[in-house]
């Protein structure tokens, strides 16, 4: 494993209590970082603290993302107990399941909008301003392939993803020059916990769709993550990383 520095910095990482963003708390921790983990599954917060404190300072709050004043008082709370925030990954997301447009539920269509692009919107909303204060920050934002191709029997998690990918562009052209830095990874699928939210159907087709022939691996999303997260980006904003073992191209 390549060292990433990241000693001395305060981590947030939403979802971080499984799949990719837990992968993103061991490599974050196993660089130095401190971490606090925002997650609304209270029973998986414990566990992952548990495990991840083995490795260092590794704090959990329940957090209901896509409620301003949950985000806006766990981040007040982060600060309290860490002293500041220096880089916050926006994992957290959901799937909603597999229709085609017509057939999915308008109230699953909104909470998928609600969790994947209304969430990351209010944790950068009270964020952000902390990181402008510091005069430094770096934002991951987990996008997917499919927030540049869509998917179809998917358009609600691809619309979110979309729009993630926006709002990263957007947020970055805003603070390009005051020392916060707001990226995003595009992934293929990776076997996480959200296969069981799809249909096998849409799984074998996610696949097929890999040049490489296989899922990606979420230690290798947050091998990426970890070098965004950390000084040596420097000079990449408003960026789309893509890890889609060569399903995407340009």
């Amino acid at each position: 494993m390549n060292q990433i520095d990241l000693k001395g910095c305060v981590a947030v990482i939403t979802g971080g209590a499984q799949g990719i963003g837990y992968a993103c708390a061991e490599r974050f921790l196993q660089s130095g970082a401190s971490l606090m983990l925002w997650d609304i599954d209270r029973a998986r917060l414990a566990e992952a603290q548990a495990a991840l404190g083995k490795l260092g300072t590794a704090l959990g709050r329940e957090v209901e993302l896509t409620d301003d004043a949950s985000v806006a008082t766990a981040t007040a709370d982060t600060l309290a107990q860490l002293g500041r925030i220096d880089i916050l990954v926006n994992n957290a997301g959901i799937t909603g399941g597999n229709g085609t447009t017509w057939d999915l539920d308008p109230a699953v269509w909104r909470r998928v909008v609600e969790v994947n692009l209304i969430g990351p919107y209010l944790t950068c909303r009270h964020v952000a301003p902390q990181m402008l204060r510091q005069g430094y920050g770096r934002i991951v934002n987990i996008a997917s392939v499919a927030g540049k191709e869509g998917n179809p029997n998917a358009s609600h998690y691809s619309a979110s993803k979309a729009g993630l990918i926006a709002l990263t562009k957007s947020l970055a052209k805003e603070m390009a020059t005051r020392g916060v830095l707001v990226n995003a990874i595009a992934p293929a699928a990776a076997n996480t916990a959200m296969f069981a939210q799809m249909a096998q159907l849409h799984i074998d087709y996610m696949l097929g769709k890999i040049p490489m022939a296989r899922f990606v691996e979420v230690q290798e999303i947050a091998a990426m993550a970890a070098w965004l997260a950390s000084e040596e980006c420097s000079f990449s904003t408003g960026a789309v990383f893509d890890i889609s073992g060569g399903r995407s191209t340009y």
